[in-house]
């Protein structure tokens, strides 16, 4: 069959993947020959172009029909190759758990870590008598067919089982000989069996240890041969034994331990008969402490050994036998703690009295000087004389392990020998069944001699298995007549030759033995002069000369040579076994007896063969110096002769082979590791019998089981009555090719891929018949069904149509009638009520007018009269008083004159006398009185002073009482002034107060809006809400109909998309899963470059001498490109733009019409809300810029003008905040998509409450503005002081004192009336944001009204679709979504045709203004003479002349790269170059000086210069790597330096966006392909860091701010008892919230954006973020029972809607990280919906798809009720789910790996920048380099 018939569209192929090894893949297109590459598409849903090898073209192996997945046997798969088996392995294994699997004569047996119940004797009976084929594979079925064939064919059989350590090989050994034992028909025969499990415990003990790999492994080889009688009776059993692991004994690796029975021992010391053994903890002896791991966990080596001592009794060794055992054992542990000390380089001794030593004498009963002596020494004979010699101490110490390796090798045989003994029969024995339980192929890091043999082994029964089967296949041919045509296949014979031959390894080995000075050194440059270069299959390593690499049939090998030599040669000194034989212990010298004597009986059987450890049986019992040759016998020549009889036997029986499958390494059950099982499948030979068989004709059926399957490709004419006549002719009409059948006696053999091929056209047929029945049946019932339901509904719609009209006339009638009465009635209601009320006030109005009058008279005429007496009165009254007062005033003013004149007249006189008696008796008091008197005439002055102050005073006085007088009048005057002032005063009042109901109308206003809004919101809301319900189970329904559409026409369009999704996101998956495979790879070389690195520093810092270190050279890039030649290949097709994912909606093949209208309504809504915000914004920059200019107007000089300044920033700072609130109120309004938008907590609710705050603060501010001018209206009364230029005030105290000094009544009014001015402008600002969201709200009411109609028109659809029957309704629905799909062309074709005028008429004007353009371009040259070019050369056009030689380079000395490296790369700041220059600068640079080595042709300064760039990166990013900013800044430098590279490579793929000055900068001497490689891992590995070192920032903030931090307040309600913790919503200080997330992510985002990252990787970034918050919050979530709840779901999902706001704020919506959180949506979900009804349980299944099934149980287990409403999920919902969910396929694992990073890729981002423009900053330092 051809391969372009093969490889079709939809065909299934197999495609190397490095984490999975093979992942299936369909073609997107059919295979022409000569295609290079296969458009294929994975399972994940990814599309991948798989490019063919160039040299061999070899397409990928095709993919088995569904049909063959899950065959017994593999051989019967129609491809066989090694994908199929290893699917079909996988299948059995993880889906049906079947570990057993056919592949021809070999079982297949994968070890499920799991105890089974398939081994019971009622199976064994199932098996019994059974042909192999007929049952289940079974290690049953194998013994079972080896039972029966020795039985009819008289031949004996073997059971070779092989395998890695752990892969179950002792297991499948037991199984069979149980199986053995019951078919053998007698129950006393049975203990044969039994006695051979017995001896497991003693063989396990003494043959078994603790590896890395396994904690029981197996370290010897055994072949146990069961005996029957004539009459198939089991008589009894023979085990030999192969190649112990002696060096174990003296030395184990890390985490390793010695056998089993010393640690047993050990444990066991306390026991009273172990008492002699002076033993003691298994850490106080050197052979058994070396692995550091002397305790098993699970072991119990205490019971252990009382089990093995079972066993010994068991079996017949005495206690006195075991007791010799023990001692020996616990001999050879005292042994290896016997040191030696050195006396000199070629001598050592042993302390007197060592303890140790002593001890060993006592338990083996020699003398103790004479063990001293010859530990010490040796013996050297020669032909004449017997030398002794002393040995150094390592040579000591080697002797001393070499004696314990051969006492122990020794007591293993004997015991070996003692459980033959036990085993055998005196019955003649008549056939055998061998069980072979041999080590599989073995390969570690670190392979030795014991390595060597194990695959020299395994050499030799692959080549004997290679055989058989090769004998098999042509046995079949022949039985069934097909010609025999010579199979090639592999011959491993020329790697036994290369290891047994003459001059072989084995013969220079123990040619190098007898050497006297022979090393390992001298054995391998003997091994290199042989076979390097001579033969293929031996090979040097580069970087060592002590091991050497063989070729093996399963894999390379590499050997270290050290060790070799000591391990093959065994030596043990002579003297030193005389010793022990001439002990005095019994048992010791039995064991060093000749062979003769040590022989087991049944050794002596007809096969002849004899153990690893024993000599031929040739050799003669009396011979001379038998014992010295025997000693002289190598390991290596000893192995290869039990090698050789074990191949005599197993070709002189009939095999069977069991292969055993370890499927992990971790011992998981039924746990599949692809990697793993590929390797052990290779190197069991497995897939070489599967290569075998494809060789041929793998596929055989018989003829009647042909015709049966492939009736349906027959026409009836072609069916005859001979079956075999009738196959034949219809194979020859289906294929062609002759060659790819062949017809047997009894089957039809084909070739691989034929068997395929016929299903895929018997599926074709089926298909295209179902599709024509389908076809007819369904347009005959619709078109009945629509004939039906047309006639109904428009008899339903004429009565239904006639009815409406009729009561819609009715009510208009009653209408208008009830209008004219209620008219008519009203009015005569009201005139009536308006006639007496009039009449009432006219009559209380002239009885009241009259009595005021008349009252108003009489006080008159009274007030009158009195006036007049008054006058009078008051007339006489003064006259008298006045003349009265005049007369005693005079008589008064007489008297007092007269009495002060006679005083004065008195002291004269007295005076007189006094001062001349005074004068003639004080004469010489004279100066004294002078200056008394002197002294009294200061004091008359003060008085005189005093005196006019007081008159001054009184004079003051009066006339202040004057003025009072005359104020008092004035005041009188001005009464009525002032009560004209009170009423102005009144007014103002009343105007304050007016002002007062207007700003409280308009703050009413503004809450009457708000509310309104609110209310509006919370309807639209509402309304989404409602529509996005209908829409869910619309879209439920829709596709419940588009999976029936689906199961019935599988050709129809949708489900094609469908599928071509599907299988696009399968190779984008597996693409990915590839880039992530090679990126961890990168990262583990990273790491390793790292730990290699370190360790050179500090091996320089000890030895403080500098050593040339390895280096990175071309070489090392090539190799590793080459290493990874398929990822390269993908990432050289990253380097193109990747298609991104398609919507989400594309996702669902008929999606809903009303999803897709709402949808687009609600883009347009948005738009025009956004062109009303930058309306808005406009205007209020208006309004800013007219205040500026106002602003800038002259103003008043002094403190009036400071304080109005002062106040107009207070005004405008208020006015700014105003407007702020209006955004956020806006902006808060805008928010639809939450539910709970106005619910208390939410950003709306919290907008409105600070905005009635704040209202209420100003509302407050004006209060006491008007309090205020109220005080200054009072003051005005008593003091108004003139003040010209102050207009405002600044606090109320300086208020008071302005007010005083006021003289101009105009001041406070004109204060008022800029303060009623401020007011308006507020308020004419609030009217235009009212007018602003009226028309806001009625566009959105508007917009809501549409969107009702069009729900309402699609409920109408959706109810008259679902009262059709479902094949109209599957109609109804198609013609729907038709019509939809019309209209939405239409309207595209509209946009199209505007698109095309407009462009049009843009071109138009760009033709217009071009030859305007040019037009004057051409009137410049003409006004320019050509005097003027010519005499005019030295003019400004020279400078741009030289930019435009410059070729966008930089030239730097070679021994300046240092500086520039260091400069540029090492001690740059990231931030300053981020923000100070362009991006990518340092990049360019880099580039430009590369350019000018290549330009100069000089590789050695283009290598240096980029290996010095790399290792400069790579040393700033180990010095400064968990700096984000640094890691960020060169990841994008990297990048952009790979697009530079690749830009300016001259491949034509990167040159298309280039213009021809960049084309011209191209490189010209050197292809960089490697060093982009080198850049592109080197990026990788720096972008991996920069997700580790974000990881680290965000992860101590996501739990918290995710989970417990509550954004919504009040909605977590009471908390159920007994929680961890409580969750609080206010953040305390160190606690992280959502926006301190959202902060981070902002901070990532800028600093990522002013590093100038390519846009396509920050996506990548983002992604990678959302992966790891989504995952660290679910992993959580899912470990804390608190956190499960109704509202914490709430919380959750608030928060997500918050993350996908920031990501369209940032416009990374496309980025996919949205859908890294669907699983942490969808637990959200789970924690909301309903979980009691099996529709519940329905719903719960589709909405989960992104949680594993796992995950989903555990959610429902921890979910918690938080209030008495709420019910706990009872175990039957949660096993409803798991019963819906069983046969969902995902990962058993519950966390999600948080620590998974996404593949990255680096799409080619050219750059614009022309490399002629970068100057280079001084900044910098570059000083050293020149443009050029």
């Amino acid at each position: 069959m051809a391969a372009s018939e093969l490889y079709t569209k939809f065909a299934r192929v197999w495609i190397p993947d490095p984490e999975e090894v093979w992942k299936s893949a369909e073609l997107l297109k059919d295979y022409k020959p000569g295609d290079k590459v296969l458009l294929l598409h994975l399972e994940e849903g990814k599309d991948l172009e798989y490019r063919l090898d160039p040299k061999t073209k070899e397409l990928p192996h095709l993919r088995n029909p569904d049909i063959l997945v899950g065959e017994n046997d593999l051989t019967a798969l129609s491809y066989l190759h090694e994908p199929a088996v290893l699917h079909n392995l996988r299948v059995r294994f993880i889906d049906s758990k079947l570990i057993y699997t056919y592949c021809g004569i070999v079982l297949v047996a994968i070890n499920p870590y799991e105890q089974l119940p398939i081994y019971g004797e009622d199976i064994i009976n199932a098996y019994s008598g059974q042909n192999m084929g007929d049952m289940d594979p079974h290690i049953f079925a194998v013994a079972e067919e080896a039972y029966k064939q020795m039985a009819r064919d008289e031949r004996n059989q073997s059971i070779i089982v092989s395998g890695e350590s752990g892969a179950g090989k002792t297991v499948s050994a037991k199984y069979a000989m149980r199986y053995f034992a019951t078919v053998s028909g007698s129950a006393s025969e049975a203990n044969v069996e039994e006695k051979v499990l017995a001896s497991n415990p003693i063989m396990e003990s003494i043959g078994n240890a603790k590896t890395t790999r396994n904690d029981n492994s197996s370290r010897f080889g055994k072949y146990i041969e069961i005996g029957f009688d004539k009459r198939y009776r089991i008589i009894g059993a023979n085990m030999r034994t192969y190649l112990l692991e002696k060096s174990r004994v003296v030395f184990q690796a890390e985490e390793e331990r010695n056998y089993h029975i010393f640690y047993q021992l050990c444990a066991s010391a306390n026991l009273p008969e172990f008492k002699m053994l002076r033993l003691g903890n298994a850490n106080n002896f050197h052979y058994t402490k070396q692995g550091g791991s002397p305790v098993i966990e699970g072991v119990d080596d205490t019971k252990e050994m009382a089990h093995t001592r079972q066993a010994c009794t068991l079996l017949g060794i005495s206690e006195s036998y075991q007791m010799g055992i023990f001692r020996i054992l616990a001999g050879i542990l005292h042994l290896g703690n016997v040191a030696f000390t050195s006396r000199d380089s070629d001598s050592c001794t042993i302390p007197p009295k060592h303890e140790p030593l002593s001890i060993f004498c006592d338990l083996m009963g020699v003398d103790y000087e004479e063990m001293c002596h010859w530990l010490c020494h040796r013996k050297l004979a020669t032909t004449t004389e017997t030398y002794i010699k002393p040995i150094s101490k390592l040579q000591a110490t080697n002797a001393r392990d070499a004696l314990a390796k051969h006492i122990y090798a020794k007591l293993f045989n004997w015991i070996v020998d003692h459980v033959n003994q036990a085993l055998h029969s005196a019955v003649k024995q008549h056939s055998f069944i061998g069980v072979l339980d041999i080590y599989g192929f073995e390969t570690f890091e670190i392979n030795s001699f014991e390595q060597f043999c194990i695959n020299y082994a395994n050499e030799k029964l692959q080549q004997q298995f290679n055989m058989h089967v090769f004998k098999l296949e042509q046995e079949e041919y022949m039985k069934e007549q097909i010609p025999w045509t010579l199979i090639d296949f592999y011959d491993n014979q020329p790697c036994i030759n290369l290891i047994e031959s003459k001059l072989g390894i084995l013969d220079l080995l123990d040619e190098e033995c007898k050497m006297p000075k022979g090393t390992d050194d001298t054995w391998a440059q003997k091994l290199y002069n042989t076979h390097l270069n001579k033969c293929a299959l031996f090979e040097k390593p580069r970087l060592s000369n002590k091991a050497f690499i063989i070729q093996h049939f399963a894999d390379k090998v590499e050997y270290q040579c050290e060790g070799f030599l000591e391990k093959n040669k065994d030596t043990v000194f002579e003297e030193q076994i005389k010793v022990l034989k001439s002990s005095k212990f019994k048992m010791l010298p039995e064991l060093f007896q000749d062979d003769e004597k040590a022989i087991s009986p049944t050794s002596a059987t007809s096969s002849g063969r004899t153990p690893l450890t024993r000599t031929p049986a040739k050799l003669t019992k009396g011979r001379p110096g038998q014992t010295a040759k025997e000693h002289k016998k190598t390991v290596g020549h000893q192995f290869r002769n039990s090698l050789h009889l074990l191949m005599e036997t197993l070709n002189a029986t009939t095999p069977h082979y069991v292969r055993c499958i370890k499927p992990n390494d971790f011992k998981f059950p039924f746990t599949f590791d692809e990697k793993r099982a590929v390797q052990q499948l290779r190197a069991c030979g497995v897939l070489e019998t599967i290569r075998i068989s494809a060789a041929g004709f793998p596929s055989r059926w018989t003829y009647q089981e042909f015709f049966s399957r492939y009736r349906v490709l027959m026409k009836q004419k072609d069916v005859l009555s001979d079956r075999k006549q009738t196959c034949k002719n219809v194979l020859e009409k289906l294929i062609a090719d002759k060659d790819k059948y062949q017809f047997g006696k009894t089957k039809i053999f084909f070739r691989a891929g034929q068997v395929a091929y016929l299903e895929k056209l018997r599926a074709d047929k089926l298909r295209a018949a179902c599709i024509r029945i389908q076809k007819t049946i369904r347009g005959w019932l619709l078109r009945k069904k629509y004939l039906r339901m047309r006639k109904a509904a428009i008899i339903v719609q004429r009565y239904v149509r006639g009815y409406q009209a009729r009561c819609y006339a009715k009510f208009l009638r009653r209408t208008k009638a009830a209008t004219i009465i209620q008219k008519y009635w009203r009015m005569y209601i009201v005139r009536r009520r308006y006639k007496i009320k009039r009449m009432a006030t006219i009559v209380l109005q002239s009885y009241l007018r009259g009595y005021l009058a008349r009252n108003r008279y009489r006080k008159m005429l009274r007030e009158h009269k009195a006036v007049i007496i008054q006058k009078w009165v008051r007339g006489w009254l003064a006259r008298t008083y006045y003349r009265r007062s005049m007369h005693a005033i005079i008589y008064l003013q007489c008297c007092f004159r007269r009495m002060m004149a006679k005083r004065e007249l008195k002291k004269l006189k007295i005076e007189a006398r006094s001062v001349e008696r005074y004068k003639k008796l004080h004469i010489g008091m004279e100066n004294k009185i002078m200056q008394l008197q002197r002294k009294v005439d200061e004091q008359n002055k003060d008085y005189k002073c005093l005196m006019e102050k007081l008159t001054n005073l009184e004079g003051t006085y009066t006339s202040e009482t004057e003025k009072l007088r005359s104020d008092l009048e004035r005041l009188q005057l001005s009464e009525e002034e002032a009560k004209i002032a009170t009423g102005r005063v009144l007014s103002l009042q009343e105007e304050i107060a007016k002002l007062r109901k207007d700003l409280e109308q308009t703050q009413s206003e503004k809450k009457s809006i708000e509310e309104r809004a609110d209310r509006y919101k919370q309807e639209t809301e509402q309304l989404v809400s409602n529509l996005k319900e209908e829409n869910t189970l619309l879209k439920q329904e829709k596709e419940a109909l588009n999976h029936l559409i689906v199961e019935q026409a599988k050709e129809m369009t949708e489900t094609m998309e469908k599928k071509l999704v599907e299988e696009t996101k399968q190779l984008e998956l597996d693409l990915n899963d590839e880039r992530l495979r090679y990126q961890n790879l990168l990262n583990e070389f990273s790491r390793l470059e790292e730990r290699y690195d370190d360790l050179k520093e500090e091996m320089t810092l000890m030895v403080n001498v500098p050593k040339p270190g390895h280096k990175r050279t071309d070489s090392t890039h090539s190799s590793n490109e080459s290493e990874y030649t398929f990822s390269s290949e993908i990432a050289e097709t990253e380097d193109m733009p990747l298609r991104t994912e398609e919507p989400s909606e594309k996702k669902v093949p008929l999606d809903m019409s009303l999803f897709l209208k709402l949808q687009k309504r609600v883009t347009e809504l948005e738009q025009e809300k956004q062109v009303m915000q930058d309306e808005l914004d406009r205007k209020e920059e208006q309004v800013l810029r007219s205040k500026a200019k106002e602003e800038e107007r002259p103003q008043i000089r002094g403190a009036e003008l400071e304080y109005e300044s002062l106040k107009r920033q207070e005004l405008e700072s208020e006015n700014k905040k105003l407007k702020n609130e209006l955004n956020e109120l806006r902006k808060a309004l805008s928010e639809k998509s939450a539910p709970e938008v106005t619910a208390p907590g939410a950003p709306a609710y919290r907008v409105l409450m600070e905005q009635l705050t704040s209202v209420s603060e100003e509302l407050d501010v004006r209060k006491e503005e008007v309090l205020i001018l109220r005080s200054q209206l009072v003051s005005q009364k008593e003091a108004i002081q003139p003040k010209d230029d102050k207009n405002t005030m600044t606090d109320s105290t300086i208020l008071l004192e302005d007010v005083q000094k006021m003289k101009d009544k105009g001041e406070i009014a004109q204060a008022y009336i800029g303060l009623k001015e401020t007011n308006r402008l507020l308020e004419s600002q609030l009217q235009s944001q009212k007018r602003s969201h009226e028309n806001e709200a009625e566009a959105l009411r508007g917009e809501i009204q549409s969107l009702k109609e069009e729900n309402n028109r699609q409920q109408q659809l959706l109810a008259q679709n679902l009262q059709l029957p479902p094949e109209a309704r599957i109609e109804a629905s198609l013609q729907h979504e038709i019509t939809r799909l019309t209209n939405e062309n239409l309207d595209l074709m509209e946009q199209l045709e505007k698109q095309d005028k407009t462009v049009r008429k843009l071109k138009k004007q760009l033709k217009v203004f071009a030859k305007k353009i040019g037009e004057l371009e051409v009137g410049q040259m003409e006004n320019i003479s050509p005097g003027q070019i010519i005499d005019e050369p030295i003019r400004p056009v020279n400078i741009p002349r030289k930019e435009k030689d410059f070729q966008g380079m930089l030239e730097y000395k070679k021994e300046d790269e240092q500086k520039l490296v260091k400069n540029l790369i090492l001690e740059l700041k990231p931030r300053g170059v981020a923000v100070n220059l362009i991006p990518g600068l340092p990049a360019y640079i880099l580039f430009m000086c590369v350019r000018h080595a290549d330009y100069l042709n000089d590789d050695q300064k283009v290598r240096s210069l980029l290996t010095s760039t790399i290792n400069s990166i790579k040393k700033v990013l180990k010095k400064r790597g968990d700096d984000f900013e640094t890691v960020s800044f060169w990841l994008s430098n990297t990048c952009r330096f790979l697009h530079c590279l690749k830009q300016y490579s001259g491949e034509e793929g990167f040159m298309k966006h280039n213009t021809s000055r960049q084309n011209e900068h191209c490189l010209t001497n050197f292809d960089l392909a490697e060093y982009r490689q080198v850049l592109s891992d080197l990026a990788i590995q720096i972008y991996q860091q920069l997700v580790r070192v974000l990881e680290n920032i965000l992860q101590p903030m996501i739990v918290s701010g995710m989970l417990e931090h509550e954004t919504i307040q009040g909605v977590s309600g009471v908390k159920p008892t007994g929680l961890r913790k409580r969750t609080s919503s206010i953040a305390d200080e160190g606690t992280y919230t959502l926006d301190s997330i959202l902060r981070q992510l902002n901070s990532f985002h800028s600093v990522m954006c002013q590093h100038g990252m390519d846009p396509e990787l920050i996506k990548q970034v983002v992604k990678q973020m959302f992966y790891i918050v989504g995952a660290i919050t679910l992993n959580n979530l899912l470990l804390r029972k608190d956190m499960c709840s109704w509202s914490k779901g709430m919380q959750i999902r608030y928060n997500v809607s918050q993350l996908e706001e920031w990501l369209r704020d940032k416009n990374l919506m496309n980025s996919g990280a949205k859908e890294t959180l669907e699983p942490l949506i969808q637990a959200a979900q789970l924690l909301q919906v309903k979980k009691k009804t099996d529709d519940d349980a329905e719903a719960i299944c589709s909405m989960c798809s992104a949680l594993t099934t796992a995950q989903i149980v555990k959610v429902l287990n921890l979910y918690t009720p938080v209030n008495e409403f709420e019910e706990r999920v009872s175990v039957s919902f949660i096993r409803t789910i798991q019963m819906r969910l069983r046969d969902r396929k995902d990962s058993p694992q519950l966390l999600m790996d948080a620590k998974h990073i996404f593949p990255v890729t680096f799409p080619f981002n050219p750059s614009s920048l022309a490399l002629e423009t970068i100057q280079i900053p001084a900044s910098l330092g570059l000083g050293f380099i020149s443009r050029v």
